[in-house]
């Protein structure tokens, strides 16, 4: 008989052990080995059977042995004091709370998943352990986040392999409340009897439906995470599967998803302030486009009520009263007018920061233009807001755009004044991605900015690593050679346990499967790829020559073994068909002892995956890799990167940490056969004649003689300078403090300046200014002379310049007017790297045609063939930076841009 629902029984704990369920409610335990290490010996039976789950183990815990616990004083003790830590911590002031300068009072985060632990299954792969990373860090740090996400009541799916290799998918149930999620409640009053009610949110529905979500609260160390759940009675049955499975149904199904994220992502945040007395964001994190409606619902907010003081207050700091069911109460508004519309999202955008993470157009949300304008039409969502003004956000206005989609991506660059992607590289070609926003800019000046992606060290350093720079310098050679292999060796054995359940999974026998006690040895180097599995990173690279990876796996005196985990997407059948492939491969009796895939890859196996490999390999299609943190997590350990120049691995490699391995240009680069044979061929020479010597050559170390133990003295010197000077680098602690230090904080002043009042001032002349723009041209410029024509110059003058501007009915307040002056290329054109402007000063008024006159000086600081022009940009001490609304007029014959050029719309 099948049950109709589940449920957890709690065990009544001796009053001693009653603090261990303060302990297991904060995921602070996820990266804490202390906590960790104290719920194994309570019952380390229940440990092992709840996956390391502190709530499960109090649950499935036997009585008699909390009862022994509950008589040991050392235990009892010992939990004590990791209950004082733990409120230590999260009282104490951390970093965040020793800055200067006055920080955001609060910022929320969005993300569609959140990878925290194995036993929260809220997440797909990088992009939910980068969000999970993000809070962690932010809570070590003490920075006030509140994240935000949806609650998947089948996660995302568990992965096994049938007999031919052929992925395959289950979806397992998962039930929050045998976790340490609770649910968000109001508030409790005294005349009730009843427990406080669930929190709920609820968005309209097209044709008369709603959309009712619970709110489960996590607490992440200092963070609130709030998670929204659709699976409750209220609903009917389809809205009910909204937030069923990550990344699950069609096109409507997702933006259902992503509306209950966004706009239901606020109201549960205002309720959580409400409930809690949290302080009220300032700045809002869209963490990729799929909560980008979160922009939409603010937007709401301020023209509720006719976008009255109290209206305003509420997306500007304090919070609305919590309700049951908390939806706005205006749904027959009027529509407000454009110019109002146009000045809440000047408000919306000045607090608001959109990540981008795709290299690739492919790679971004769109959905149909009319799916759109039904669930935000006149019986949908946000009341009060006209369905134009929500797709005209959204709205691909420029070359190769498609006017039959709403481009989630482009929405949130919109209604954020500040975004970037995540890494150096990333950025770079996500100013190329976007550039078509900024018309007449070039990508250099986009204004999207790179914080590059890390990761959090307490959560992947596995405890024998060591701690900081002290610990490191306290291990010698041999020490630091041991450390690695106790690392290998617990690898090994982790390989052998998960490539049996495989093989039976597959359908073999107990009695076949003996030769799994001899795949992998604990002296051999160790490669480790694992991640998700789209064409770009190209899994199966590695097969290119099959009888040369062959000799590779068994060389008789320098041989490698490599391990391989990924998940392909349920609907894509080539990468299932590339995890097939490879599998076939390793499955071959001559090189199984050496080469594994191993299914299900995840957190749980990630910890032990990262730190028990010698080296990570990443082989992407450059520059496809937008960040990549997963040898991040490796390199934490002292395991050495093999990588493409492609995301973080681009701009800090450096020989000491690894390997780069080259990539195909020229013709090659347009071939896919041939580059990827071309990349291949590096790879297996690389490993041969340059990574597997190193880790071989074994000398002793010094002062131990002849008759000390041999260590591979250049292996162990580049293993010291990974865990010495990359390990910083990488570490989520150092990605957070540049998102306060250099978005969060501008953000948040931005957000404290933009009341209704400069809000609507800021909006009107944006709106003077683009009608105006039509006229504004750079007629006339002059240098000394009338004309420099072929004169040499010599370095350390300068060039006198006059340039003739109109600006129909433009202030010259409004603008400002620069000479750009770079090298140039064959045509004249101004190559931007390495360009410089320099501003013109406004001299005099207009002249009798109602020109205007500016002037500056052009410094000769550098030598070489230059070329300079002359343009006019907008100017106001609320923008954000000079191309912020795409705007930009430019001499050399194309005096303008049309007026529909700002397609911003900012």
């Amino acid at each position: 008989m099948k049950a109709i629902r589940r449920f957890s029984v709690r065990p009544v704990l001796p009053e001693p052990l009653r603090p261990l369920g303060e302990l297991a409610g904060n995921l602070r335990w996820s990266w804490h080995a202390g906590t960790r290490e104290l719920f194994r010996t309570l019952d380390p039976a229940a440990w092992r059977e709840s996956g390391g789950d502190p709530v499960r183990t109090l649950t499935e815990a036997a009585p008699e042995r909390c009862v022994e616990a509950a008589a040991d004083p050392d235990f009892v003790r010992r939990v004590d004091a990791a209950v004082r830590e733990l409120r230590r911590y999260l009282e104490e002031p951390r970093w965040y709370q020793g800055q200067d300068g006055e920080l955001p009072a609060a910022v929320a985060y969005f993300s569609p998943e959140f990878g925290l632990a194995g036993t929260l299954p809220q997440y797909s792969g990088g992009l939910g352990i980068l969000a999970g990373d993000h809070l962690k860090a932010g809570s070590d740090l003490g920075v006030p986040l509140i994240g935000v996400g949806l609650l998947y009541r089948h996660g995302y799916f568990r992965q096994s392999l049938g007999a031919d290799g052929w992925q395959r998918e289950e979806y397992p149930v998962f039930e929050p409340e045998g976790t340490a999620l609770r649910l968000l409640r109001e508030t409790a009053r005294a005349s009730d009897q009843t427990p406080p009610r669930p929190v709920r949110v609820g968005l309209r529905l097209p044709e008369g439906r709603s959309l009712v979500a619970q709110v489960w609260l996590a607490q992440v160390g200092r963070v609130p995470l709030l998670l929204l759940d659709s699976d409750v009675d209220a609903n009917a049955p389809a809205e009910r599967q909204v937030t069923d499975r990550l990344y699950g149904g069609g096109s409507e199904h997702r933006l259902l998803q992503e509306m209950l994220l966004g706009v239901g992502g606020v109201r549960a945040v205002r309720a959580y302030c409400a409930v809690t007395g949290h302080p009220s964001p300032e700045v809002f994190h869209t963490n990729e486009g799929h909560a980008g409606f979160s922009g939409l619902e603010r937007v709401r907010e301020l023209l509720a009520d006719g976008g009255d003081t109290r209206a305003w207050a509420s997306a500007t700091g304090s919070c609305p009263d919590a309700a049951s069911d908390a939806q706005p109460d205006d749904a027959e508004q009027p529509p407000a007018d454009s110019a109002e519309f146009d000045a809440a999202v000047e408000a919306v955008r000045a607090g608001a920061l959109f990540t981008t993470h795709t290299p690739v157009p492919a790679g971004i949300d769109r959905f149909d233009r009319g799916t759109v304008a039904r669930y935000f039409g006149a019986e949908g969502e946000l009341p009060g807001v006209e369905v134009e003004d929500v797709l005209r956000l959204g709205a691909e206005e420029y070359p190769g755009g498609d006017p039959g989609v709403f481009n989630m991506a482009v929405m949130g660059l919109r209604l954020a004044q500040r975004a970037n992607g995540v890494s150096t590289l990333h950025g770079e070609v996500a100013r190329r991605m976007f550039v078509g926003l900024w018309p007449g800019f070039e990508p250099e000046e986009v204004p999207l900015a790179s914080v590059t992606n890390g990761v959090h060290a307490p959560t992947w350093t596995a405890s024998e690593v060591p701690a900081d720079g002290a610990a490191l310098g306290a291990l010698d050679e041999t020490g630091l050679w041991r450390m690695r292999r106790t690392l290998r060796e617990r690898l090994v054995e982790d390989v052998r346990r998960r490539l049996h359940r495989s093989w039976r999974a597959r359908g073999a026998a107990h009695a076949e499967l003996a030769w799994i006690d001899g795949v992998f040895d604990p002296e051999v180097l160790t490669i480790g790829f694992a991640r998700r599995v789209p064409s770009y990173k190209r899994l199966t690279l590695m097969l290119q020559d099959r009888d040369r990876l062959a000799e590779l796996l068994l060389h008789p005196t320098r041989p490698v073994q490599i391990v391989v985990a990924g998940k392909a997407h349920p609907a894509d059948d080539g990468g299932k068909g590339l995890i097939r492939e490879l599998v076939r491969f390793a499955d071959d009796p001559r090189v199984r002892h050496r080469m594994v895939f191993l299914p299900d890859y995840g957190m749980s196996m990630a910890q032990t995956l990262y730190p028990g490999c010698d080296v990570w390999l990443n082989n992407p299609i450059r520059p496809l890799e937008a960040c990549g943190t997963s040898g991040m997590k490796a390199a934490l350990n002292g395991c050495l990167n093999l990588s493409v120049r492609d995301g973080w691995w681009d701009e800090w490699y450096e020989p000491e940490f690894g390997w780069a391995l080259p990539t195909a240009d020229g013709a090659a680069e347009e071939d896919p056969e041939r580059r990827d044979a071309l990349e291949a061929a590096a790879l297996y020479d690389l490993l041969a004649e340059q990574v597997a010597p190193c880790f071989y050559a074994r000398e002793s170390p010094e002062g131990t003689g002849d008759g000390g133990a041999e260590v591979p003295k250049r292996w162990v010197a580049k293993v010291r300078e990974t865990l010495g000077r990359l390990g910083p680098r990488v570490n989520a602690e150092r990605m957070v403090q540049e998102y306060v230090t250099g978005l969060y904080a501008p953000a948040a002043r931005a957000h404290r300046e933009l009341t209704p009042g400069v809000a609507r001032e800021l909006s009107a002349w944006k709106r003077r200014l683009r009608a105006e723009w039509a006229e504004v041209a750079v007629e006339r410029v002059e240098s000394e002379g009338d004309s420099v024509g072929d004169e040499t110059l010599e370095l350390g003058a300068s060039l006198a310049l006059r340039a003739r501007v109109a600006l129909g009915g433009l202030d010259p307040a409004d603008v400002e007017v620069q000479a750009v002056a770079g090298r140039v290329d064959e045509s004249d054109v101004v190559m931007w790297a390495g360009a410089r402007s320099h501003p013109l000063k406004r001299s005099g008024g207009r002249d009798v045609e109602g020109r205007w006159l500016f002037e500056g000086r052009l410094p000769l600081d550098r030598t070489g063939s230059f070329g300079y022009t002359v343009r006019v940009l907008p100017a106001h001490r609320l923008l954000c930076g000079a191309a912020e609304m795409g705007l930009v007029a430019v001499a050399s014959g194309d005096a303008g841009v049309s007026p529909e050029a700002g397609v911003l719309l900012r």
